[in-house]
């Protein structure tokens, strides 16, 4: 996630500044699911983050089997089979994803169009987080981690703002 800017206010005539320091590589990574249920109004989000710290042979994103563990998380939280709809992002569409895909029986994957970032309310979950997170300035990624994490989290006990991200998409959830 890069630092998102914002407006602020100081007094008059004195530009407030927050100083920066350039140290450090490091990465924090995020995948989540917008979850619903049928016959319950409650939308849920589940998500991972995994933190990188610049070392060279650390994990420096979410991998497949990371995904994997998501999928297998929300299965076990929604106690039933998963309609999966998700971006193209190459992660989701390479070959390891596609055959962890096939190898879970209650799970049917349909992909969105090429980009169509307004049909996915995960992308109101992560614009939502970033402007969350505007003008914040973390001395280390695991500040800037711990940040993300209790904003998603207060995410996770509003399900109204969930249903508001999917509501955004247009998308019509009940089977015909």
């Amino acid at each position: 996630m890069r630092p998102s800017k914002a407006r602020t206010w100081s007094r008059k005539g004195r530009t407030p500044i927050v100083k920066v320091t350039g140290k450090g590589s490091g990465r924090v990574s995020l995948a989540g699911l917008v979850c619903t249920r049928p016959g319950d109004s409650r939308a849920r989000l589940i998500y991972r983050m995994i933190v990188h710290h610049g070392r060279k042979k650390g994990k420096k994103g979410l991998r497949e089997g990371d995904l994997a563990r998501l999928l297998d998380a929300a299965h076990q939280q929604l106690g039933g089979p998963i309609v999966l709809v998700w971006d193209n992002a190459t992660a989701h569409t390479d070959h390891a994803m596609r055959e962890l895909i096939a190898t879970r029986s209650w799970l049917t994957a349909f992909r969105l169009p090429a980009y169509a970032p307004d049909l996915n309310p995960a992308e109101g979950v992560w614009a939502h987080l970033k402007k969350s997170l505007a003008n914040l300035a973390p001395h280390t990624t695991d500040q800037l981690a711990a940040a993300a994490r209790t904003r998603l989290k207060r995410m996770q006990y509003r399900p109204g703002l969930i249903n508001g991200f999917i509501a955004e998409t247009g998308l019509i959830l009940q089977p015909p």
